[in-house]
């Protein structure tokens, strides 16, 4: 069965939900701080909870406190409902309806299930019961006379009390009467298809639950003989029935040793789960210790025998309690003890709830988990699971994603309406808190993947862009040697910001060169860069080496006559404005400049991008106008820079 919408009403900050749809994989809650994810996914876990004693919902807790002296009244003395939830039957499902009371048995493949106050789990489940007294007659050895006795009968009460009354005692009606009473023991066609339907467990697991670091034996005893074991207790457990051990055995134990081997197992197979997905520090290794209690420690740790948990790093060689430090590694390791023994020992589907999961972790662990999401529990379970962070929503299944928003409307003059927690699958939402996680998500995936390509050539400004564009389209064109397509060129604002640069997008295993201008407040930042190795040998080029000067521009290596000629003509200069050739050897870029400073106002102010941008859109016109020979230099100067570059791509 998979779990298609749900709703969830008259639940602490939940007055109604809205029903609200869910991914058939994963789906994403996102809001801000105190929007209600946690009370939704709780309401959700009480429909059919791993730990029975995590199944009631109590009135005076968790109904709307607000309401609460009115709950009578608003609801006429019955109970209200807190959770419905819609799921839709897959084929296992209808396979096993099917070889029981017949293919025409269900009418629809959705069926609701819901619960309320009053802890009582109701379904609707749309049958034929017609169709499945059919399957049962059809289906049985009785004789044609026999089948003829018990008539067209239509409700399987009907049928066990004609089939009773055949006069005949034989093997055959006694046969079809113990299939009825098998299938459908109290005679109803509902209640017999209902229990052949098997409703997925919930396995609820907050940020904040984790496996302590130091446990009394004692303690943790007495609280499971009087069945008060919480969260953090589960996770022990479950750690213990890893080791294959019980709580009671462990408080026993004479020979710690033998104990020690096999959590220490139970640990390692955890652990190599782990390291798969976990990038951030390879070097942790959990160890466990049984001491006796010290006098002068708190309660409970002051007496009886304590079991002790810490994480040993390999890099500093020193250990530290398992609940002070690596918390997103002590929240993974708690998950996977937990979840490995409740997956292993729970019949049927699992559907799994994660309040904030791996909200102490580094962004980037934090896209290792999504990954082990996908990877590993996706495929075999459903998966719900609340954030805030937008390292935390899928950026490549936004979709999946339901924003959570606690909605209060505010009129001048009047007092705030009040309309608790709504879910929404539209990710338009109208809280701009509530909507930062999925833009940080959108706007890190478009950075990471528009403007940068595997082979990257960083550039200085997007007028660089336009010039290498546009010269090599030309070179292209005249069947010369253009920039390699493999290029992608990216305008990243100087040579200050390559570092920067790397430092964002290198952990994409980029391959990056840079292009830069080279003049005398930049050729010590040059020096530096190569000497940084932050990118690969000969990745640096500079602008000098193809324009023939000491200090040079992109607009040296076009020549300066071309450029001249080209700002003349974007800026419309004639006459007395028009800008005359410069000194031989000079950065033609400055002069223009310098030239533009001595123009009246009505002349519009200079800027690098527009001769660009008119080089790019009238190549044919300009390169008309431009003496043959310049334009034929201009061209054999960035091809040698093309080929250059070219050069450090990986042969095909």
């Amino acid at each position: 069965m998979k779990l298609i919408r749900a709703r969830v009403q008259n639940f602490r900050s939940v007055e109604d939900s809205g029903e609200f749809t869910l991914d058939e994989h994963t789906t994403c809650l996102v809001g801000k701080n105190e929007a209600g994810k946690t009370a939704l996914l709780t309401a959700l876990y009480r429909l059919h909870p791993i730990f029975d004693a995590d199944s009631k919902f109590d009135r005076q807790k968790d109904y709307p406190r607000r309401y609460l002296a009115d709950y009578e009244e608003l609801h006429k003395g019955k109970d209200p409902r807190v959770v419905t939830t819609w799921w839709e039957l897959e084929p296992s499902d209808k396979e096993k309806v099917t070889k029981a009371v017949g293919a025409a048995a269900l009418t629809d493949n959705e069926i609701a299930v819901w619960k309320g106050y009053d802890n009582t789990t109701y379904w609707n489940v749309k049958i034929n019961e017609e169709a499945i007294v059919q399957h049962f007659i059809s289906s049985s050895t009785l004789h044609d006379e026999e089948k003829t006795h018990v008539g067209a009968v239509k409700t399987i009460a009907a049928l066990k009390t004609k089939v009773a009354s055949i006069a005949e005692a034989s093997p055959r009606r006694d046969e079809l009467i113990k299939q009825i009473d098998a299938v459908a023991p109290e005679a109803s066609a509902w209640k017999a298809v209902t229990k052949l339907l098997e409703l997925p467990t919930f396995l609820f697991f907050s940020h904040y639950q984790r496996m302590q670091g130091q446990v009394s034996l004692e303690q943790i005893q007495q609280k499971k003989a009087n069945n008060t074991l919480d969260g953090n207790d589960q996770v022990f457990v479950a750690l213990c029935d890893m080791a294959s051990v019980t709580i009671e055995q462990v408080a026993a134990i004479k020979e710690f040793e033998s104990l020690v081997a096999r959590f220490e197992g139970a640990s390692n197979k955890i652990s190599a789960e782990i390291f798969r997905y976990w990038s951030q520090n390879k070097f942790l290794k959990v160890q466990f210790r049984l001491d006796p209690a010290q006098s002068g420690d708190p309660a409970p740790y002051n007496s009886g025998n304590i079991f002790r948990t810490r994480i040993y790093n390999q890099l500093h060689e020193v250990t530290v309690p398992f609940d002070d430090r690596s918390t997103g590694f002590v929240w993974f390791f708690s998950f996977l003890s937990l979840f490995s023994q409740v997956k292993k020992r729970t019949p049927g589907q699992l559907l799994l709830l994660l309040d904030e999961p791996g909200l102490s972790l580094h962004g980037k662990a934090q896209a290792d988990l999504l990954r082990y999401f996908k990877e590993k529990l996706a495929p075999h379970h459903q998966l719900i699971y609340t954030t805030h962070s937008p390292f935390m929503v899928p950026p490549d299944n936004l979709l999946s994603a339901r924003t959570v928003e606690d909605v209060v409307v505010f009129r001048e003059g009047e007092q705030p309406e009040v309309h608790g927690t709504k879910v929404s699958g539209d990710v338009l939402s109208t809280d701009k808190d509530t909507l930062f996680p999925l833009q940080g998500a959108l706007g890190y995936e478009i950075t990471q993947s528009l403007f940068v390509g595997e082979h990257t050539l960083l550039v200085e400004g997007p007028g660089d862009l336009l010039y290498l564009t546009a010269l090599s389209a030309e070179l292209r064109d005249r069947k010369r040697t253009p920039l390699d397509s493999r290029w992608t060129i990216c305008p990243c604002g100087g040579i200050d910001k390559v570092s920067a640069f790397m430092s964002l997008f290198g952990g994409n295993r980029l391959h990056v060169a840079v292009l830069t201008d080279f003049a005398s407040g930049q050729k010590k930042k040059v020096e530096e860069l190569r000497r940084s190795k932050i990118l690969r040998d000969g990745h640096v080029l500079t602008m000098d080496s193809y324009a023939g000067q000491p200090e040079a521009d992109i607009e040296d290596v076009l020549g300066a006559t071309f450029y001249v000629d080209l700002v003349n003509a974007c800026y419309d200069l004639t006459g007395k404005e028009a800008v005359t050739l410069a000194p031989a050897g000079s950065r033609v870029l400055k002069h223009v400049e310098d030239h533009f400073r001595t123009l009246p106002a009505t002349v519009p102010e200079f800027n690098h991008y527009p001769p660009a941008s008119y080089l790019t859109e009238h190549r044919g016109v300009v390169l008309k106008k431009v003496a043959g020979a310049e334009v034929d230099a201009a061209l054999t100067r960035f091809e040698k820079l093309f080929t250059d570059a070219n050069a450090l791509l990986p042969q095909k």
